[in-house]
């Protein structure tokens, strides 16, 4: 069976990594972001929104379950973060903040688990952060906004284990996207040192324990958070 994915935040970086490696493998996958992807894949196809838009989000599942019928698993990617001292971040980079990482996670994660409930079958990985347990300076925002994602997927695990949905995240370690190309080399340096194995972490890092979540045979896996590069609490 062609299992359907919808993964968030597909323009781009991990995201547009993670879609095109389960294109690879013959997966269909739907994508978004807030504008059009160059990407053009006859199994693949992509919704322009806001994932904090609660009528775009429930359209653009609506749209999925009329033409494929299922949803298998959920990639909660989309995200976006600063770094800035708490004195120097304004209300709204907050409020920013939430709506993507919390707000937009929520609301794919509720509008699809309903599908993947009414099919008793579905794979939830979301995305945290190893800014939260190391308790990074300067990201006291993005490490809060992803606590919540951590105390979030640990509740739906809970909430959806009845229907055999698993709901884990992941905690990447830096990769080199968009997201971190502008944090000066001493600040990353200085992150890598706190990790067991001091490196940057690689694409191929993610989709490895993404697949391992995804997996049928990881039924008996949810509400963990793994962190990649020797990170823990």
């Amino acid at each position: 069976m062609n299992r359907v994915g919808l993964i968030t935040g597909t323009r781009k970086g991990i995201g547009r990594y993670l879609t095109e490696y389960y294109l690879d493998k013959g997966l269909t996958i739907i994508g978004c972001s807030r504008s059009d992807a160059d990407l053009s894949h006859k199994n693949y196809e992509h919704f322009c929104l806001d994932v904090s838009d609660e009528k775009a989000v429930k359209s653009m599942v609506s749209s999925i379950v009329k033409k494929y019928g299922r949803i298998d698993f959920l990639l909660n990617n989309a995200g976006i973060a600063t770094m800035n001292h708490s004195f120097l971040t304004p209300l709204s980079v907050v409020e920013n903040i939430f709506k993507t990482n919390v707000f937009g996670t929520f609301l794919f994660c509720r509008e699809v688990g309903k599908v993947m409930a009414k099919n008793k079958f579905g794979r939830i990985v979301n995305f945290a952060t190893v800014a939260t347990p190391l308790n990074l300076e300067g990201e006291a925002i993005y490490a809060a906004s992803k606590a919540a994602i951590e105390s979030l997927t640990r509740v739906l695990a809970r909430e959806l284990a009845e229907f055999n949905i698993t709901c884990n995240a992941l905690g990447p370690t830096p990769v080199y996207t968009d997201l971190i190309k502008n944090v000066p080399k001493e600040k990353m340096e200085r992150l890598l040192d706190l990790q067991v194995i001091k490196r940057y972490g690689e694409f191929s890092d993610i989709s490895n324990v993404v697949d391992f979540f995804i997996r049928d045979e990881s039924n008996f896996i949810t509400a963990q958070i793994v962190y990649l590069g020797g990170i823990s609490h």
